[in-house]
């Protein structure tokens, strides 16, 4: 196994790294958990210019860091292809600084690729899917290069399922999981 800074989930051997932000990091936690081939989704901050920064920090906007998951998959069972579908099909990614509700650059959508492999398939993707008209306005994720993450506080891990009977997670959460759920159920764990 490779040995990572804290700041990054640890990357078993054959498997590669993926960061994604699209809104708030409990309801993509929440998705990210259940794909099979997905293993250790931490969520915390990437992209900002703060060191070790802290939620109420990041919720402020003004660390430039977004609220992301970050975990390890393999390319064998689920490509990088796939989770971008997932990603895209899971949120709004035509709504700058926005995901329902909640406000900000710290909930824009982002694909921080850690590879020019992956930084090729993202931009690609986003292009033809542009272009396919699948969205009424243009997709505004923002595909830049990993610089930092930075494991959100524990009680923010495992949100979902630890806490899914709050009404943030039976009214926002749930029903996001559900769909993902019946869209996706060829790609989840057993």
């Amino acid at each position: 196994m490779n040995e990572l800074p804290k700041t990054q989930v640890n990357i078993p051997e054959g498997m590669e790294l993926a960061t994604l932000g699209s809104g708030c990091f409990w309801c993509i936690e929440a998705i990210y958990q259940d794909l099979d081939g997905v293993e250790a989704v931490k969520s915390g901050y990437s992209g900002g210019h703060i060191a070790n920064p802290s939620y109420r920090q990041v919720t402020s906007g003004t660390t430039g860091h977004a609220e992301v998951i970050q975990f390890a998959f393999d390319p064998k069972i689920i490509t990088f292809e796939e989770i971008l579908e997932i990603f895209w099909s899971t949120h709004d990614p035509t709504t700058l600084n926005r995901q329902g509700a909640d406000v900000g650059p710290q909930y824009r959508s982002a694909v921080f690729y850690h590879s020019d492999q992956q930084r090729e398939i993202a931009a690609l993707y986003k292009q033809k899917l542009d272009e396919s008209g699948a969205f009424d306005n243009k997709i505004v994720t923002e595909i830049t290069a990993f610089s930092n993450f930075y494991v959100a506080e524990d009680y923010h891990q495992n949100y979902f399922n630890d806490n899914g009977m709050q009404p943030y997670c039976q009214i926002v959460i749930k029903p996001k999981v559900e769909k993902f759920k019946q869209v996706f159920a060829d790609k989840l764990k057993n």
